[in-house]
């Protein structure tokens, strides 16, 4: 049961970009998958994007186009690439690992995106 770390956050202006990592030890080899949420403040949580133990990706209506997520093995690591950021992207971006196996369903600490206009 590892709780992965999310890190990469700051503060950009509008259209600026910024990579975030999440690592999470050993969750590759355990099967599971990774996804991205977020949290504005005072607003409910939004799922933003996963990729699969097979490289499958999926994103929001909201980041489709503007975000990439990908994955390094070797280092457990999973990146979400992000782009052509907008001010409603401002919030708390978290990680967590999904899938069957009882070491997958694990969240961590998230790392604060703040976009200007």
């Amino acid at each position: 049961q590892v709780q992965p770390a999310a890190s990469g956050g700051g503060s950009v202006q509008a259209g600026g970009s910024l990579r975030l990592s999440c690592t999470a030890p050993g969750f590759t080899s355990a099967g599971c998958g990774m996804e991205w949420h977020r949290q504005a403040a005072g607003k409910q949580g939004e799922w933003v994007s996963s990729i699969t133990i097979v490289d499958s990706t999926h994103y929001s209506d909201s980041v489709m186009g503007r975000f990439t997520i990908s994955k390094d093995e070797r280092t457990d690591t999973v990146y979400l690439q992000m782009n052509s950021l907008k001010p409603e992207d401002t919030a708390m971006y978290s990680c967590k690992t999904f899938g069957g196996s009882s070491f997958c369903g694990y969240g961590g600490q998230g790392t604060q995106v703040i976009v200007s206009s």
